[in-house]
């Protein structure tokens, strides 16, 4: 048999009195009255049995002697199909067998002697439907936090299928982290993945950035074997790495950072900055909103909120910056043109000892190998030339664009004498200046590592 659903919190708790002695119920019935209980009366443990099995019963108290079914019975029964309901055992003899058996088999909460005194009868009922309401309560609370995380891991899953209103959603999102903080404090990084998705619908999908800086994170964290705290501040910082954008105008937030009038230019150079405030307040992120602080820095000082120069710059803020560029790069939010994956780390190698640690560029590229299928530039026989260095029998790697997208040459088009003349003439005609990614014939790729 299933336990009734218990009495919600704002009904009138239900007293169920059990005695087989009419003027003890009666006795009883008129100490109740006046209370803010439903008192329901019973003469034998079969009849109150058969009570509770047609409604929800707060409270049983019985009388330990009854024929058939004593109390001590009776509540072990109770305890068996009705294990929320408070239990207490009314007893007029030095019984101790009995009582201890109702401890035992009905865990009783308490046990009253006869004859009682009625202001103390009183407070034992008051105390006991208090610590039940208590008890309900708190299961609420928790129940209702497991629904809160649970819907918080179905919000992670399905994130873009819910959003309809972006403003309003964000605001949800930092209301729900508020709430549910103390239930994230050991999975923090969850949270602020969750809230990085909703961040990025500020952007057309074209353009959002935050889970490929996530993802190439973590590749470089599981390639490097770095610390569980490193890597946590890593990814944490890679989700919220850009949250002072989003007071940003819709068209900046998708303006080219090259591109940026004066104005515009300021407010941009200070997003790390309010990013890292909007962040300080919470104790687990302080170490990563440091890292998003300084990840606009640049190697030679030239840099962002606070002109570091070298080994001054967070080694975390290095690692951030190549990763942030890297995707921003293809995204079109630096430069207004879109490079691939490899004009893009072309573009970070040529930038070595400027604005990227020069140590961590030649490994950062392997690492983006790792996490790329497009990648050609980590392929030792794959060289980044430019028109007038290519050569005939040389082979293109990787498709080539002209600035404005259109597709010149298919990747693994044989050059030929002719093709680089009329390269030569296309980028001059254009203006333009080609990277062209090309895997060399054995002999002369030979020729160029001993050269």
């Amino acid at each position: 048999m299933e336990e009734q659903l218990p009495t919600t919190l704002t009904d009138k708790p239900k007293v169920l009195l059990v005695d087989d002695e009419e003027s003890i119920l009666n006795s009883l019935r008129r100490l109740l009255r006046g209370q803010p209980y439903e008192v329901l009366l019973a003469s034998s443990g079969a009849q109150a049995l058969e009570i509770m099995a047609q409604q929800p019963i707060d409270l049983v108290m019985t009388d330990a002697r009854m024929p058939n079914m004593d109390g001590a019975a009776l509540l072990a029964r109770i305890h068996q199909l009705y294990p929320t309901t408070t239990r207490i055992l009314l007893t007029g003899y030095a019984d101790m067998p009995t009582i201890i058996k109702a401890i035992n088999e009905g865990q009783i909460q308490r046990y009253i002697s006869k004859p009682w005194n009625d202001e103390e009868m009183l407070l034992t009922l008051r105390q006991a439907l208090a610590h039940q309401h208590s008890e309900r309560e708190r299961q609420r609370l928790e129940q209702l936090t497991r629904e809160q995380n649970d819907q918080l891991k179905s919000l992670n899953a399905t994130l873009e299928k819910h959003v309809v209103a972006r403003t309003a959603e964000l605001q949800q999102t930092a209301d729900m982290l508020d709430l549910a903080y103390e239930e994230l404090k050991h999975s923090y990084v969850t949270g602020t993945e969750v809230f990085s998705l909703l961040a990025n619908l500020r952007l057309p999908p074209a353009k959002q950035t935050n889970r490929q800086i996530i993802e190439l994170v973590r590749v470089y964290c599981k390639l490097h074997s770095l610390d569980e705290g490193t890597s946590r501040d890593l990814t944490m910082a890679a989700a919220l790495y850009n949250i002072g954008k989003l007071s940003w105008t819709d068209s900046m937030m998708t303006a080219p950072a090259d591109l940026l009038h004066h104005n515009d230019r300021e407010r941009y150079r200070s997003y790390p900055k309010q990013s890292e405030s909007l962040l300080m307040t919470l104790d687990p992120m302080k170490d990563a909103a440091r890292l998003i602080l300084h990840h606009q820095e640049r190697w030679d000082g030239s840099g962002f909120p606070d002109r570091l120069k070298g080994e001054a710059i967070p080694l975390g803020s290095r690692l951030l910056k190549l990763a942030v560029d890297f995707i921003e790069l293809q995204r079109g939010l630096i430069l207004e043109r879109q490079m691939n994956s490899d004009e893009a780390l072309v573009y970070i190698r040529n930038y070595a000892g400027k604005l990227y640690d020069p140590e961590l560029v030649e490994d950062f590229i392997q690492v983006c190998a790792a996490y790329l299928s497009d990648v050609s530039l980590a392929d030792p026989s794959v060289k980044v030339m430019t028109t007038r260095e290519v050569a005939a029998g040389m082979i293109l790697a990787r498709n080539l664009n002209a600035d404005n997208g259109m597709l010149l040459l298919n990747a693994g088009k044989v050059l030929s004498a002719a093709l680089v003349e009329k390269l030569i003439a296309f980028e001059a005609m254009e203006g333009a200046k080609y990277s062209i990614f090309v895997k060399l014939p054995e002999e002369a790729g030979a020729i160029i590592e001993a050269g």
